[in-house]
């Protein structure tokens, strides 16, 4: 767990941050100053509760960052099952490490909250993958991918408390809005017998 905090601290400290239409950008502003307080409200509070602020953590706000919502990339270690920055879902910057035994309990951990829109795993292992994939209790799944959510071909969507009960994407976005009308046409100019007759 050590060295793999070590990585990601030093991988998120080196994030290139700026504008989101620029191609060597690696993270954007937020949405609006609505979801930036927001985000910064839950780093406040992951610190209050006691996890441990490890990078990041307040907003980018000079130089070129004046003009837009810019979050410093935010890795938070001590994590427990506890904390609101555990429960609930913050989309922002922020990243929350918690520590697990093995895959049973990693697994246990991430069906711990009311939550289950996206999981990842990343792994060399073809039995665990799949282990993660039957388990894990949420709307879209990975392997050895980023969350990203953006699969417009499929049902978009997760579990619990997430999202709004649809599944609004793919071809199940017919069914969503629309009505279903059965028609019967016969085209052949004569009076047919119904069905139902012998």
């Amino acid at each position: 767990m050590k060295k793999f905090t070590e990585k990601l601290v030093e991988r998120a400290k080196k994030l290139r941050i700026g504008n989101g239409l620029d191609a060597k950008t690696e993270m954007g502003p937020v949405i609006n100053e609505t979801q930036m307080n927001k985000i910064l409200g839950y780093i406040e509070i992951g610190k209050k509760e006691g996890g441990k602020l490890l990078c990041g953590g307040k907003r980018l706000s000079t130089g070129k960052y004046k003009d837009g919502y810019f979050i410093e990339p935010t890795v938070f270690g001590g994590v427990t099952e506890k904390m609101t920055i555990f429960k609930e879902e913050i989309f922002g910057p922020v990243t929350a490490l918690i520590e697990c035994k093995d895959l049973e309990d990693a697994i246990r951990i991430a069906n711990n909250t009311t939550y289950g829109l996206s999981a990842s795993i990343y792994t060399k292992n073809v039995n665990n993958a799949f282990t993660a994939i039957r388990d894990t209790y949420t709307g879209l799944f990975y392997v050895n991918a980023p969350t990203i959510g953006a699969e417009v071909h499929l049902p978009f969507g997760g579990t619990n408390d997430t999202g709004n009960g649809h599944r609004e994407a793919g071809q199940q976005v017919l069914d969503i809005f629309s009505e279903w009308k059965s028609v019967y046409v016969d085209y052949s100019g004569t009076i047919q017998k119904a069905q139902i007759d012998d």
